[in-house]
């Protein structure tokens, strides 16, 4: 079978299993972008993201001997989940590697979902450690070893997310934008529309800081990433899948880069104006729509919510990220004059009335004039940071702006 058939028959092995998740429009961002803007919600999953889909279909798709062997599989989030939840579906046993750094919430969830059917191995710091002791342990062990994204079936499995759009939409889709991690899901959905929709414009997006699917194509070949940032877990990883690399070079009309911190905007504003909670990577399609505006005027444009698995210990650094982002967020060395009253002078002279001072710490050195405080501020508007640089040098503070200096920054912000 070629992968559009894989899809078919994935999406008849899926029926009753998984949630066919609603298309549902969205009146502010249909408002504000001047189209008509689809979500589809695979944040609703009973998993909360679409992992299950391709997680099951390769599993359910194992001899009875490969079954009864056992699985394993390497995740730090969803994949964990879908196929936690799966080896108790199938009643098939597995063994879970996950990096010790994964936040308690997760582990537990993947537990839950498991039940008896799933041991849970905490090893490394890192994503790259749990998979190199997954395979390790699948190999040595003849176990079926099931990769989050680099495998047909768990790619025709996430292309039934693409089958779901045609169906439940009721005109022609003009946009569709798909997040991109692996490439597993945008390899299925962009199959599908090849196939049934091909004038529709399927738009992959990535965040920033990892890049790896834009990079390979650019580049002709699959290329491994040595650093990322690994903020969008879902979405971060430092090299696509070699089956979802050659299907999405085909398949893809184009790649948007999209900025941690307007994620983490994207992420806020959906919870604050939509009562929607999702995941870094759930965000970033919807994210990405700014940098398309005037393409979608007045088209039909569908944007992939993919998961919900978002840890509530996250949301200040989200909070932060984001008022970085927005411009909100400024972070300076200065040099404060020990004397009484400079912090007084500072607030007074220098300091809007709405602006806010977040962190501040200094250390008096007694045997000098002057001594360095780090200072965090945030603004009302923006605009004001330009007339606050001036005034701190019209009234002698001197100071270094943090906010270029990112390892300078990181090292004293953390």
């Amino acid at each position: 079978m070629n992968l559009f058939q894989e899809i078919a028959q994935a999406k008849n092995q899926l029926n009753g299993v998984v949630q066919v998740t609603p298309l549902t429009e969205n009146l502010n961002l249909s408002e504000e972008f001047e189209a008509k803007i689809l979500f589809k919600r695979e944040d609703l999953q009973v998993v909360r993201s679409y992992k299950i889909r391709g997680a099951y279909n390769k599993m359910s798709s194992l001899s009875d001997a490969e079954k009864n062997a056992g699985i394993v599989c390497a995740s730090a989030g969803n994949h964990a989940q879908g196929v936690a939840y799966s080896c108790h579906l199938l009643q098939i046993n597995g063994i879970i590697y996950m990096p010790k750094t994964t936040p308690k919430q997760k582990i537990k969830q993947v537990q839950l979902f498991g039940k008896s059917y799933v041991e849970i191995v905490l090893t490394g710091n890192t994503f790259d450690d749990a998979y190199a002791k997954g395979i390790k342990n699948a190999n040595e062990n003849h176990k079926v070893f099931i990769h989050p994204f680099d495998d047909i079936k768990v790619i025709a499995g996430q292309g039934t997310v693409g089958l779901e759009i045609l169906e439940a939409s009721k005109n022609p889709i003009d946009y569709v934008f798909v997040p991109i991690g692996g490439g597993g899901l945008a390899a299925g959905l962009s199959t599908v529309f090849a196939e049934l929709s091909p004038k529709t414009k399927i738009i992959g997006v990535e965040p920033s800081g990892a890049p790896a699917m834009k990079t390979s194509i650019a580049n002709g070949e699959n290329t491994y990433l040595e650093t990322i940032d690994k903020f969008v877990d879902g979405a971060a990883v430092k090299q696509v899948g070699h089956l979802n690399f050659e299907i999405c070079k085909e398949h893809l009309d184009d790649i948007i880069l999209v900025p941690e911190g307007k994620v983490c905007t994207t992420i806020l504003r959906l919870y604050n104006e939509e009562a929607m909670v999702v995941e870094p990577a759930g965000a970033l399609s919807i994210a990405a729509l700014d940098f398309y505006k005037e393409q979608i005027k007045g088209k039909n444009v569908v944007c992939i919510v993919s998961g919900s698995n978002n840890d509530i210990e996250r949301t200040e650094e989200i909070k932060e990220r984001s008022l970085l982002y927005e411009g909100l967020k400024h972070y300076f060395m200065i040099q404060f004059p020990q004397r009484p009253g400079a912090l007084k002078e500072f607030v007074n002279k220098i300091l809007n009335k709405e602006d806010d001072i977040t962190f501040f710490q200094f250390t008096k050195k007694n045997n000098r004039e002057i001594a360095p405080a780090l200072v965090g501020l945030e603004l009302k508007n923006k605009e004001d940071i330009d007339a606050i640089k001036l005034r701190m040098k019209e009234h002698g503070f001197e100071y270094r702006y943090l906010n270029e200096k990112e390892d300078l920054y990181a090292q004293l912000i953390g």
